[in-house]
Formats: C-alpha cells, sequence, structure tokens
C-alpha cells in the first residue's frame, strides 16, 4: 500500500504561481512513478505531469514551459511548480502513484484545490 498526500493548493490571481506537493509513505519502494492529474468541474480528469524514477519527467504538451515537475526520491515527494496561472488552471490536483506490476497509476491522494481568480 502507499499513502499520497497533496498540500499547495489555494487560491491565487491569474499570472501567479502556486507549488503543490504530494508526500509518499508505505511501500514507496514500489514506485515506478508519481504524477499530477487535475480535475475541473463537469470535466474529465486530465493528465498534467509525471515524474519517473529514472529522473525522466513528461509534462502535457499544453502546460510546457508553465508548469514544471520535479521528485525527491529520497524524501518520497514530487512537486509541481506552477507559473502564469489561468482561470482555466482552477481544478482539483490529485497527486498518483504508479507502482511496480501495476497496468496504470494505482494509488491516488484525496486532491487539493487550486482556484486561480481575479
Amino acid at each position: 500500500q502507499v499513502q499520497l498526500v497533496e498540500s499547495g493548493g489555494g487560491v491565487v490571481q491569474p499570472g501567479g504561481s502556486l507549488r503543490l506537493s504530494c508526500a509518499a509513505s508505505g511501500r514507496t519502494f514500489d514506485m515506478y512513478a508519481m504524477a499530477w492529474f487535475r480535475q475541473a468541474p463537469g470535466k474529465e480528469r486530465e493528465f498534467v505531469g509525471t515524474s519517473r524514477r529514472d529522473g525522466t519527467t513528461t509534462l502535457a504538451d499544453a502546460l510546457e514551459g508553465r508548469f514544471t515537475i520535479s521528485r525527491d526520491l529520497a524524501k518520497d515527494t514530487v512537486t509541481l511548480q506552477m507559473n502564469s496561472l489561468k482561470p482555466e488552471d482552477t481544478a482539483t490536483y490529485y497527486c498518483a502513484a504508479f507502482t511496480c506490476g501495476a497496468a496504470t497509476y494505482n494509488y491516488w491522494g484525496p486532491g487539493t484545490q487550486v482556484t486561480v481568480s481575479s
């Protein structure tokens, strides 16, 4: 079992920045990747970015240049730095983990709300 807890959400004005963190605990040695997803009201959940154990990262194309994902393997945390935020970035942001042998992301955090509004 892996437990994930997100932090850092809040309300920010357009053009502002927020930094989300996700801390993992439990069988973290099994984690191949940690990722961020988001879901806005009335919309489907969408992929934001992932950080793999080998150090590689992938961000959704539309977020490149504004968002950065990083991972601290020693602390079992993954961070999402969000800059130049737009109202359309408003969503609940979820941390997810992909453990070895799983077919997809199989552990999820409870989510943290990000609201971009003036």
